[in-house]
């Protein structure tokens, strides 16, 4: 079994999920995976979170232990010997550390950048806020205005298709691939009222992604998170 590298909690994962066209997402796709869908819809997800409590190998980074995530991904399968693999592919990692950066890049042949992020939560009148933002030419931001009180993730729901991905893959070249996997219990959700959106895609994602600015998320998701192990990867 592969040794833990990193271990932390991810909190308050806030998840915009879009319908795409599978085509948008060949060029992304990594060898030997395959697109997975839920009741035939392709999605992009753009999530937000915060890690805490981060150790790597054991080994708490001073002022790398609490900090932002922002990411865009997609979703996929990979047979291994016959058994089913369910898991995600990064467009882009957003991270407020260089160090960050350069170690998941280094290491998981990952696509991060580091750009200025902060987050809040907040709680007022019964209402939940989480918000998350980052900078490039500007301010974007993702925020979510939810219940205070969690529930259980339905069984064969979006929500479970969505946050039921326990492995990470990465194009490395058109003929090899990383993987690895991540370790963490079924998680709850804060029933969501409202949300707002004001990221400049095209500017953080690319041409390719730049629909986006003018798509509605068919869901949007706030998860509570939970401690999380990413397992040593390899290559397929």
């Amino acid at each position: 079994m592969a040794n833990t590298f990193l271990e932390a909690e991810w909190r308050k994962l806030a998840m915009a999920n879009y319908a795409v066209d599978m085509r948008t997402l060949k060029d992304y796709l990594p060898y030997k995976t395959e697109i997975d869908s839920w009741n035939g819809i392709c999605y992009v997800s753009l999530v937000g979170f915060l890690f805490q409590n981060t150790k790597i190998k054991g080994f708490k980074v001073p002022f790398h232990i609490n900090f932002e995530e922002v990411n865009l991904r997609f979703y996929v399968r990979y047979y291994d010997n016959g058994a089913l693999k369910r898991g995600v592919v990064f467009i882009k990692e957003i991270v407020p550390k260089p160090a960050l950066t350069f170690v998941a890049n280094t290491v998981y042949k990952e696509k991060y950048e580091t750009m200025p992020m902060s987050h809040s939560w907040t709680t007022s009148a019964g209402i939940l806020t989480t918000e998350y933002k980052w900078k490039k030419k500007r301010w974007n931001s993702l925020t979510l205005c939810t219940e205070t009180t969690q529930r259980p993730i339905e069984i064969g729901s979006e929500e479970e298709f969505i946050t039921e991905h326990y492995w990470g893959y990465t194009k490395i070249t058109d003929l090899k691939t990383s993987e690895y996997q991540v370790e963490h219990p079924r998680w709850e959700v804060y029933p969501v009222k409202n949300y707002q959106i004001d990221v400049d895609f095209e500017d953080i994602y690319g041409h390719d992604f730049s629909f986006l600015q003018k798509e509605t998320p068919k869901s949007v998701i706030l998860a509570e998170g939970s401690l999380i192990k990413v397992k040593a990867g390899r290559i397929i």
